[in-house]
């Protein structure tokens, strides 16, 4: 009898420090979607923004055409040629002129990692457990002398990411993750600085990106809301 009383404590403690942890997690992702004006961002139907990627010595001008739920164009000017990767919201294409002038269809982690560029505007956090996702508060860090709320999102596929936000402005600081590319898994962080305010939306105009292929960084130069596109421009050009 005295060992089933202690079971059931210790069953009910552990259903409470869980209830507990998803309210604290819960309340620093309020906060954070507060500070970014997540209910503003919710309503926006069309993204445009113009940027300039720093990569292996070279400055590559880029314009990105997002339309909500899932239309996705980017075009950089590579070398003096214009290289676009695109999603139609059923399927991906990209040019790159060095390859072939003909467009070609984008598969595999290619065509995944391009469907996430539209779901990144709204933000993996977001409504994570409609997604399918798990959220857990691991705990607090120190980086750099900034305190930051370090949170575990697990997505359907199993896959993790673990955001850091900052503990007194409740923005992301930095994403780390593992990411598969030219087949294998590398560490990926991305940090996150220099957060202005469009139209009630806050997001970082810069974002640098560090892995064993090097380091990065786009700077964003401009960026529009609710911009009327015409949908041709995510359809694949015939050849």
């Amino acid at each position: 009898m005295k060992k089933s009383v202690i079971t059931l404590f210790a069953i009910a403690m552990v259903a409470f420090l869980n209830e507990a942890q998803a309210q604290t997690v819960n309340e620093v992702l309020d906060k954070h979607f507060k500070a970014v004006g997540q209910e503003k961002l919710s309503d926006v139907k069309s993204f445009y923004i113009k940027a300039k990627i720093n990569q292996m010595g070279m400055e590559i001008p880029m314009e990105m055409k997002i339309k909500i739920p899932d239309m996705f164009v980017m075009t950089a000017e590579v070398q003096g040629q214009k290289v676009i990767q695109a999603f139609d919201g059923e399927k991906g294409w990209m040019i790159i002129p060095m390859m072939s002038p003909d467009p070609q269809p984008l598969e595999g982690e290619q065509l995944k990692q391009v469907k996430q560029q539209v779901k990144m505007v709204e933000g993996e956090l977001y409504n994570y457990a409609q997604k399918g996702s798990t959220a857990e508060l691991i705990g607090k860090v120190n980086i750099e002398g900034k305190e930051l709320y370090r949170i575990k999102l697990t997505s359907s596929d199993a896959t993790s990411k673990d955001y850091f936000i900052d503990s007194n402005t409740y923005l992301i600081n930095r994403v780390k993750a593992k990411v598969s590319s030219q087949g294998q898994t590398v560490d990926v962080e991305q940090i996150m600085s220099d957060y202005k305010t469009v139209e009630g939306i806050t997001m970082p105009m810069k974002t640098e990106t560090k892995s064993p292929m090097g380091t990065g960084s786009t700077v964003i130069e401009e960026v529009k809301y609710n911009e009327k596109f015409d949908e041709t421009i995510f359809k694949q050009p015939a050849k």
